[in-house]
């Protein structure tokens, strides 16, 4: 009887401790598939962007939102002759320091703390000299705008290939729900024309559509897709309007606004389909950008090829061209070609 009695007790202990150990099992296997961190690098602290995008990717209740990605050093940056960097970059530092980011004093100082990089400097010319820097294999976005000339994008990606970093620009437009629910709504069917527009301030250092036209610009290329080969634009003093024509014969049009509307009200997106129509406007925040960054961060795999975002910029240096000639369609590959002779050109000139 003392034996039933002490012979159940082993039992009961037995299947006690066989529970405790699944248990543990399944703990460290929840445990295991939680994505550790990825230890993000911003540079450039000069643009409202690092401070929105650190609060949303370090959030307490963020959880696994962004797939593990957490902002944890910055370099400032600082462009002295653009006012917007200029009188920004201290002001935003300090935020950022506020938000518990670790403030280093070269760019070089972030490879040791960083997993992945966030190049941030509001100036586009500064990019290609950054990216230098950071080529190194981890992954590497690049906001807007890219760099300040197609020439200069050509030689990024050339890095890029060369370094095996993996790499991807574009404006947060791009993945934003009012122009996402267009691209993938099956009532409209195949796009036949799209109309997108944005506000349209110049920075004099930067092709005129670079510094907020691209937003526009880079909303009408994801509606309407690749396949652009010529431009044209007219300019007046309210707005400028870029006509875009599709190598199967579509049209594409961008409006930007100088002056009217508000900030978001500026941002209108027109489709015209097979089966339907649509219409969206607004800007319904920066999650769905930064999720497409977290995978990014996480998998290697840009969701925006490089031949996207040359299409795009060689668009814009088209529209520029276009203005100088009075209006006058250009062809894209009239912009590659000549981006691609100065590229060559200096490649050459580093040889000698």
């Amino acid at each position: 009887m003392m034996f039933g009695k002490s012979f159940e007790g082993w039992g009961a202990w037995h299947c006690w401790a066989i529970a405790m150990v699944v248990v543990q099992m399944v703990s460290r296997s929840a445990l295991a598939e939680e994505p550790p961190v990825i230890r993000t690098g911003i540079v450039g602290c000069d643009t409202s962007h690092v401070i929105a995008f650190t609060k949303a990717l370090n959030a307490e209740d963020a959880g696994d939102t962004y797939l593990g990605v957490r902002v944890t050093h910055a370099f400032p940056g600082g462009s002295p002759d653009i006012p917007d960097s200029r009188d920004r970059v201290g002001k935003f530092t300090d935020e950022l320091k506020g938000l518990g980011v670790v403030v280093v004093d070269s760019i070089e100082s972030l490879a040791p703390h960083c997993d992945a990089y966030l190049l941030e400097s509001v100036d586009g010319r500064v990019h290609l000299e950054q990216f230098r820097k950071i080529a190194h294999g981890k992954p590497v976005f690049i906001d807007k705008p890219a760099a300040g000339s197609l020439a200069e994008l050509l030689q990024i990606f050339e890095i890029a290939e060369r370094t095996d970093t993996p790499v991807f620009t574009c404006s947060s437009l791009r993945f934003c729900e009012q122009v996402q629910s267009l691209v993938s709504d099956p009532a409209i069917g195949e796009l036949t024309s799209a109309t997108a527009s944005s506000p349209y301030k110049i920075e004099p250092h930067h092709p005129d559509l670079f510094w907020y036209g691209i937003h526009g610009m880079e909303a009408l290329h994801t509606l309407m897709g690749q396949g652009c080969q010529r431009v044209s634009r007219v300019e007046t003093e309210t707005m400028g309007v870029v006509v875009g024509e599709w190598s199967d014969g579509r049209i594409g049009i961008f409006r930007g606004y100088k002056s009217g509307p508000s900030y978001s009200d500026a941002y209108t997106f027109e489709v015209v389909g097979a089966k339907g129509v649509g219409h969206t406007h607004g800007f319904g925040g920066y999650e769905p950008f930064l999720l497409e960054v977290a995978k990014f961060f996480r998998s290697g795999e840009p969701p925006v090829s490089p031949e996207e975002s040359l299409e795009l910029f060689a668009a814009m240096e088209a529209a520029d061209v276009s203005k100088a000639r009075e209006g006058r369609a250009v062809e894209l590959e009239e912009v590659m070609q000549q981006a691609r002779h100065q590229v060559a050109k200096l490649e050459t000139t580093e040889d000698e």
